[in-house]
């Protein structure tokens, strides 16, 4: 199952060798975390989604034949970024 979800998000992306994927165990199932460029992230999410939903039922079913659960998340690098510190507000003109 790593090797087909490496494989179909390399063929999505422009830089296939940022793609990392990472599996735990998590609450009986196991967790794919698929990390790629920040610029690539729309690409493997998609139009409202729908390429990342279309991953996960490739993936749940390749994991159904082997009574396996396993859920499907994007690491996104950009929302963990901390925002710009908001500039402090001028001082009033002294005249």
């Amino acid at each position: 199952m790593e090797q087909l979800l490496t494989y179909l998000a390399r063929a999505l992306v422009d830089q296939p060798d940022q793609v990392g994927l990472r599996v735990s165990e998590v609450e009986g199932a196991r967790l794919f975390e698929l990390k790629v460029a920040p610029e690539d992230v729309g690409k493997v999410i998609g139009r409202d989604g729908r390429t990342v939903n279309a991953l996960r039922t490739l993936l749940s079913a390749a994991a159904q034949k082997h009574g396996q659960k396993v859920r499907l998340e994007i690491l996104d690098d950009r929302r963990a970024a901390p925002a710009p510190a908001a500039a402090p507000p001028a001082a009033p003109d002294a005249q």
